[in-house]
C-alpha cells in the first residue's frame, strides 16, 4: 500500500516517491529511480563502489550474473593519469567509441553491464586528501601518476563525453577529518556555487544533456544557505537540477525546514557509512541511494557479512557479530554456508571451509566469492528495509526494527586477518 505517489523527472530520468514513511520532511521513504535503458532502482538502496571502473575482484560479466547491484559509482581521477613521458597524451577513455551494447563511452570503456546505472564524480570514495588543495577554478585529484589539477571546464567536458547516467559537479571539499573553520567553509560554499553556475551555464547551449545531482557540502546550513536557495529558486524550476548529492546527510532536517522545494528530488549520499547501523541512520534521515565503501574493505580483510534486517526474532544473549572472519581456524573444517539461508552463489555452491582454504592459499577466487556474498547480504539488507517501510505502519515498524538491530548486533566489524591477493 502506498500513501502518496509523487513523481519528478525528465526524459532521461524519473524518480517516483512511492511512500514517505513519516510524511514530508527528513524521513525514510520508498521510491523508484529509473533511467532510460537501465534497470530501475528501488530505493532506499545502494550502489557499488568501483576502482578504475570495476567493482574490485568482480569481472563485468559476473556483475551482471551474480551481483544485485543497480548502480556503480566511478571517479574520473581513476582514468585521467598523465605519465610524465606522455604528458600530452589523451586518456584512452576519451577515445574509445560507444558500441551497440554499450551506448556510452563510460559503459564501453569499463564494460559495465548496460543495466547498471553509472554515477560519475571527480574523486574516489573515500578520497585521498590532497597536499595541493583546490584553486579558484580547479580541484586537485589523485591519479595513478600523482596529484594533478582538474579544472571545472575539463570535468564538464569529460561528463559530456563519457555520458554517465548521473554526474556530480565538482565541490570545493577538503577531504579531511578536521572541520574547516568558518572562513574556509564560506569559501567552500562560494566556490561550489560559482562552479555550479558555470556548469549549468555551459550545459544550456550543449546538445549533450547531463543529469546533474548538485553537491550539498558538509558544512553548517547557515554558511551555505545562499547556495542551497539558489538550487531551489534558479535551477529546480528550469529542470536543470535532477537530484542532490549530500556529503553530510545530517543536513536533511535543515533542508526540510528551510528549502522544502528540494525534498522531491532523489538524494544520493556521498558520506560513506562505517557500519550498517550508520546505514540505517542515513535511511531514517531520508537518503535514497547510499555509497558503501566498507563492502570492498571487509571483503579484502577476509570478512563475510553476517547481518540481516529485520534482525533475528529471538533476541541473542550476546550481540551478534556483523561479520565473520573466514581466516579463523574454526572455519577450516566447516561445511556450512557462510551464513544460514543465504541465497548468494558463494553460499549455495560452496562452503566456509572452501573459502577459508582459498584465502589461506591467497587464491583470487576467495575474494571474488566474498564480494559476491557481501554484495548479496547488502542487497538482502536493503530489501528488508524496503519491505519494512512498505508495511501498513511502516514508520513505526522501521523504528522498532532499527532499535532491535542495534541491540542484536555489535557496534562495529571485527578486525579481519585476511590479506588481499598480490597482483
Amino acid at each position: 500500500m502506498t500513501v502518496d505517489t509523487r513523481e519528478f523527472g525528465s526524459a532521461a530520468m524519473s524518480f517516483e516517491i512511492l511512500r514517505a514513511a513519516l510524511g514530508d520532511g527528513a524521513a525514510a521513504r520508498l521510491g523508484r529511480l529509473a533511467f532510460a535503458g537501465r534497470r530501475p532502482i528501488d530505493t532506499p538502496n545502494f550502489i557499488g563502489i568501483t576502482s578504475r571502473g570495476a567493482i574490485p575482484h568482480i569481472t563485468p560479466d559476473n556483475v551482471a550474473r551474480h551481483l544485485n547491484v543497480g548502480g556503480a559509482y566511478m571517479a574520473l581521477e581513476d582514468f585521467i593519469e598523465r605519465p610524465q613521458q606522455y604528458s600530452t597524451r589523451t586518456p584512452p577513455i576519451y577515445e574509445i567509441p560507444p558500441t551497440a551494447k554499450h551506448q556510452t563511452r563510460l559503459h564501453s570503456f569499463t564494460a559495465m553491464p548496460p543495466s547498471v546505472t553509472t554515477v560519475l564524480g571527480a574523486r574516489r570514495l573515500p578520497a585521498v586528501a590532497s597536499p595541493m588543495g583546490n584553486t579558484k577554478s580547479s580541484v586537485s585529484v589523485f591519479t595513478s601518476t600523482g596529484f594533478q589539477a582538474l579544472t571545472t571546464a575539463e570535468y564538464l567536458a569529460a561528463a559530456q563525453s563519457l555520458q554517465p547516467d548521473i554526474a556530480v559537479p565538482p565541490a570545493d571539499l577538503t577531504h579531511s577529518p578536521i572541520t574547516p573553520n568558518s572562513k574556509r567553509a564560506l569559501r567552500m560554499a562560494e566556490r561550489t556555487d560559482e562552479w555550479l553556475e558555470e556548469w549549468f551555464s555551459e550545459l544550456q547551449d550543449s546538445p549533450t544533456p547531463v543529469t546533474t545531482f548538485a553537491p550539498v557540502l558538509p558544512i553548517p546550513y547557515p554558511i551555505q544557505w545562499e547556495y542551497l536557495s539558489r538550487l531551489a529558486e534558479d535551477y529546480l524550476p528550469t529542470a536543470q537540477l535532477a537530484g542532490l548529492a549530500l556529503y553530510d546527510p545530517d543536513l536533511l532536517p535543515d533542508l526540510a525546514s528551510f528549502v522544502p522545494a528540494l525534498l522531491p528530488l532523489p538524494r544520493l549520499s556521498l558520506s560513506p557509512p562505517s557500519t550498517p547501523h550508520h546505514i540505517l541512520n542515513q535511511i531514517a534521515l531520508g537518503i535514497d541511494l547510499l555509497t558503501i565503501p566498507f563492502i570492498n574493505t571487509v571483503s579484502d580483510a577476509g570478512l563475510a557479512l553476517a547481518f540481516t534486517f529485520p534482525p533475528p526474532t529471538t533476541p541473542p544473549n550476546n550481540p551478534l557479530p556483523l561479520a565473520l572472519d573466514l581466516t579463523a581456524p574454526r572455519f577450516a573444517t566447516s561445511l556450512a554456508p557462510l551464513t544460514p539461508h543465504c541465497p548468494c552463489g558463494a553460499c549455495t555452491t560452496h562452503h566456509a571451509a572452501y573459502i577459508h582454504h582459498l584465502l589461506a592459499a591467497r587464491e583470487m577466487l576467495g575474494w571474488t566469492l566474498l564480494q559476491a556474498h557481501n554484495h548479496g547480504v547488502m542487497a538482502a539488507f536493503f530489501a528488508g528495509v524496503r519491505a519494512t517501510l512498505a508495511q501498513q505502519d511502516g514508520a513505526a515498524a522501521f523504528a522498532r526494527a532499527r532499535g532491535e538491530f542495534a541491540r542484536a548486533y555489535e557496534a562495529g566489524f571485527p578486525l579481519g586477518m585476511g590479506e588481499r591477493p598480490c597482483f
